[in-house]
């Protein structure tokens, strides 16, 4: 819970989706059967659907994600009183692993939240494993809810050989961008601004070695956190457009590029210049947030799915920004959340859509910001007026108007987390040179994009 939000009741909430849900349901009909659609038809109208218990894989398990999910959870079912919620809830790193399993079981989840890189739910559209949404996108509006470029990250051809075109697959609840979270009492006692650039940036991080301070906080033992490193360090150096290509695994661009490993060599000079806390490959992804909010640096880089704890933790001292490129403009890591979808074994779409709308809806939005969360649509709106927040807000505003979201790299081939969360370990650790960095990325890369 945020200081400075206010709860929001659960029987207020249900009243405000007794408006909002009739709204966001064009083409609802009072007079739908009450069992599900047969094929080829979809039904908004859930209430005639009997008792439904619908079973609900997600990873909101954060402060702020958990509240804004249990609140509409709540609400949903207050809503829609046939309906029984049956939520499972687990860390992002436990969910990729389980779901693996849980989705080709004969009881499988109806609604899921899968990552939206070749390696997840790519993969499973190609197993035939999720149901395409376009049917329900049109009967709920979800096309004019949603920009095409926060769409085409839940979008696949049928068989998963085509990521950005095709079905869509899945909607998400928030935006997300990667930047640079800080003390603001620490860059105080350092004497410094805000870096408004990538220079500026990296000599501030000099005056924190130099004052004796941990310049920048990192946890990868998990592996994937340093690429929320590299990928805004890499967008700096990187045209945008072949970062797009790479992330989305398109063919036509190339990891064996002199910016590249241009962007690989300041990665590992971090490590050697001393800018990070010792063993980051040994360190956990939380303990590392958790130690800026204990006082215990002075910069990490992270995704805005942090701001709720850290402002939990540490009030109006956290702030967040991201440096810009030598021409101005700013390019980072970023989009949306993982995006909730419904498995082709559901044996309640017309629920599940029914649900997905819900989170997503306008009201949906306002519980978001309420509790600390990035809205994915109406961002602006929803900005608060000052703390970490009002930061994150504007700066995805930033990105998104005049800057570049890149895709996650992860997203690129169906191997490729595994192979650039090891190539990142081994590149801070030393054991790789930058060319070799590359060398590696670009064989997963360029074999997935040959049809290899």
């Amino acid at each position: 819970m945020h200081r400075h939000h206010r709860m929001v009741a659960v029987s207020a909430v249900g009243a405000a989706f007794a408006l909002g849900l009739t709204a966001c349901a064009p083409g609802a009909d009072s007079t739908a059967p009450a069992e599900e659609s047969p094929a080829g038809e979809v039904s908004t109208d859930v209430n005639e659907l009997g008792d439904v218990t619908l079973s609900v894989w997600d990873q909101e398990v954060r402060g702020g994600q958990n509240e804004q999910i249990e609140q509409l959870n709540a609400a949903f079912m207050e809503e829609h009183p046939n309906i029984t919620i049956e939520r499972n809830s687990q860390a992002f790193d436990d969910l990729a692993t389980t779901l693996r399993l849980a989705i080709t079981d004969d009881d499988a989840p109806d609604v899921v939240q899968a990552n939206n890189g070749r390696n997840t739910m790519g993969a499973f559209v190609e197993a035939g494993q999720l149901r395409p949404l376009d049917d329900y996108a049109d009967a709920y509006g979800w096309f004019d809810r949603y920009s095409p470029s926060i769409l085409q990250y839940s979008t696949y051809s049928e068989d998963a050989t085509e990521f950005g075109e095709g079905n869509l697959y899945g909607l998400p609840q928030v935006g997300e961008v990667v930047g640079v979270f800080y003390s603001k009492s620490k860059l105080e006692g350092l004497g410094l601004d805000v870096p408004q650039d990538w220079a500026a940036f990296e000599e501030a991080l000099q005056a924190a070695k130099d004052a004796g301070e941990t310049p920048m906080l990192l946890g990868n033992i998990e592996k994937w956190p340093a690429l929320h490193v590299f990928g805004p360090l890499q967008g700096s150096l990187v045209d945008a457009e072949e970062i797009t290509d790479l992330g989305l695994g398109n063919p036509g661009a190339s990891w064996t590029t002199p910016e590249n490993e241009e962007a690989a060599a300041h990665m590992q000079g971090w490590v050697e210049d001393g800018y990070f806390n010792d063993g980051v490959n040994g360190t956990d992804y939380d303990a590392a947030w958790q130690s800026l909010a204990a006082g215990d640096g002075v910069f990490l880089i992270g995704g805005s799915w942090l701001a709720a704890d850290l402002e939990d933790a540490m009030g109006d001292d956290v702030g967040f920004f991201v440096p810009a490129k030598e021409d101005g403009t700013k390019a980072t890591t970023g989009g949306t959340g993982l995006p909730f979808a419904i498995t082709s074994a559901s044996e309640n779409p017309d629920a599940a859509a029914a649900y997905i709308d819900f989170l997503t809806s306008d009201d949906a939005m306002d519980v978001l910001a309420e509790t600390g969360n990035l809205p994915v649509n109406d961002t602006a709106e929803h900005a608060p007026d000052s703390g970490v927040q009002a930061d994150v807000f504007a700066t995805f505003g930033e990105v998104t108007e005049s800057g570049a979201v890149l895709p996650y790299l992860d997203y690129a081939t169906p191997t490729f987390a595994d192979t650039l969360g090891q190539a990142l370990q081994d590149l801070i650790d030393g054991r790789v040179t930058p060319a070799e960095f590359t060398e590696t990325l670009e064989a997963d890369y360029s074999d997935f994009t040959a049809g290899g």
